[in-house]
């Protein structure tokens, strides 16, 4: 396949893995890159230097293109973007934060840049401040989202109005027909967390891993409205979170009962309890752990299945 995305990002399939805190090391950037889609190294959970091991351990395993996703909000962005430089990485995903502060420095330096937005409003800003690209994430996505809560297949048909640049779909994709559906309306691309974030290359915990494969429907929630909505499996420390905001908690209190490291306690070091569980809606579908390789073969053959039976139906 070959459109806007995979000729931006020089990939065989318009597929994007997500950058995820916890998850996506290395091993799993290089994975899905070599399998035809665009691996993404999550700097959100990592320190200047530890990216910088990432960047050089995921070069050494491939030879196809992989970028890095930065929150811009995140305390040690001013590092992470050095190391960006230095090592000379071709993509950045940008999140969490106003895209001109860093466009401008990184398009100068020869690297594609694509910004996560929750609206077609942010679309248009991100367009202005002069991206390559915008990722819309809709609020089925796991971990932290948008305060709209505009669902994928909504937000997509409103960005395409609102944008002319690649559009890529993020937010309750996790099969080929889905990727198909993104097509349908509008997306060039999409960018997959929870699909893979739930493979074997993953460094999220195994047990993390394990409990996302038993989630039904409406076993995450948003919660931490009053932070960044974030969407969170039910667990102990949901139910704190849950009652502390039932009784009117405000921001301090939410973040002083949170304290540091919850999403690191839960999805890597596996506290299933006490731990922030971040997942997407997609999850209930999701029944093994499978490797990338795997979950990629999967996806093309149900995309094109889906394509073919799309075909065959008779015109309206």
């Amino acid at each position: 396949m070959n459109n806007k995305v995979t000729d931006l990002l020089k990939i065989k399939y318009p597929i994007i893995q997500g950058g995820m805190v916890w998850c996506s090391g290395w091993r799993l950037a290089s994975a899905v890159s070599n399998n035809g889609g665009l691996g993404l190294l999550g700097a959100g959970s990592m320190t200047p230097e530890l990216l910088r091991e990432h960047i050089v351990k995921c070069r050494a395993a491939t030879e196809s293109p992989f970028g890095v996703n930065i929150p811009l909000i995140y305390q040690e962005i001013d590092g992470i973007i050095k190391v960006i430089l230095e090592e000379k990485v071709k993509i950045v995903f940008s999140s969490a934060g106003n895209p001109k502060t860093w466009t401008k420095l990184l398009k100068d330096n020869g690297i594609t840049v694509v910004h996560v937005v929750s609206s077609s409003k942010f679309a248009k800003k991100a367009e202005d401040a002069g991206v390559d690209a915008v990722v819309a994430e809709g609020f089925e996505a796991g971990g932290h989202n948008g305060r709209e809560e505009t669902s994928a297949f909504a937000l997509i048909p409103q960005v395409r109005k609102a944008i002319s640049l690649p559009l890529i779909m993020a937010g309750g994709i996790g099969t080929g027909a889905g990727i198909l559906a993104a097509m349908s309306l509008g997306a060039d691309g999409v960018q997959m967390g929870t699909r893979f974030a739930l493979s074997e290359e993953s460094s999220a915990n195994v047990e993390f891993k394990r409990l996302c494969t038993t989630l039904n429907e409406g076993d995450t929630l948003l919660s931490l409205k009053k932070l960044s909505p974030t969407r969170l499996i039910k667990n102990e420390f949901f139910d704190k979170v849950k009652e502390l905001e039932d009784k009117g908690a405000s921001a301090d209190e939410l973040l002083e009962f949170i304290g540091r490291g919850r999403t690191k306690t839960g999805m890597f070091e596996g506290d299933l309890d006490k731990g922030e569980l971040e997942i997407g809606q997609i999850a209930s579908l999701i029944r093994e752990i499978e490797p990338v390789e795997t979950i990629m073969k999967t996806l093309i053959t149900e995309y094109n299945d889906a394509l073919k039976k799309l075909k065959s139906t008779n015109e309206w």
